[in-house]
């Protein structure tokens, strides 16, 4: 199976040029992703946490999915698609803003990405796809704050830095 490409970025997010997942995160090369948050009725956000196998950031706590752009793929339709992967479920998103990081993991690779933040609104529990997802929960989007604060080393790095720096935007 062809590993899967990722969208090289400058820092406006013009499209540069593609390159292997593994190789952009060993070279932390900036690239284009996104990071889906889902709410439900309640004012609820969607968790994920990360599947075992993952190569970084395995068993953690994060948003209710993210990924990358596939060349020629929108932020939405790679939203959705991935949405349907990870949690068997498609919902209308809406792009909320954008930011660039970077986190350099244990294992030697780091994530540097232009990350696109989208939202969306789902009533119904997920169905999950055991390869990419440990477990699910929802929670209040105040009780995911205050316990960031109190248990930082269960959330990945990307989702601490969208609920510091970006929170304005993703809280209904």
């Amino acid at each position: 199976m062809k590993e899967e490409q990722v969208i090289l970025v400058n820092e406006k997010d013009e499209q540069i040029g593609l390159m292997p997942k593994m190789e952009a995160h060993e070279k932390a090369v900036l690239h284009r992703a996104f990071s889906v948050f889902i709410f439900n009725s309640n004012n609820q956000l969607m968790l994920q946490q990360r599947a075992a196998s993952k190569y970084h950031s395995p068993l953690l706590w994060a948003n209710t999915c993210c990924s990358h752009q596939r060349n020629g793929e929108s932020n939405l339709e790679a939203g959705k698609r991935r949405l349907q992967e990870e949690m068997g479920f498609v919902c209308e998103l809406e792009e909320k803003t954008s930011f660039i990081y970077k986190a350099p993991f244990d294992n030697g690779l780091t994530e540097h990405e232009l990350d696109h933040i989208m939202v969306g609104f789902y009533n119904q529990n997920p169905v999950i796809n055991k390869e990419e997802v440990e477990a699910y929960k929802w929670m209040d989007v105040e009780d995911i704050k205050n316990d960031i604060i109190s248990n930082p080393k269960i959330y990945t790095e990307w989702f601490k830095i969208i609920f510091k720096n970006f929170y304005d935007f993703i809280k209904q």
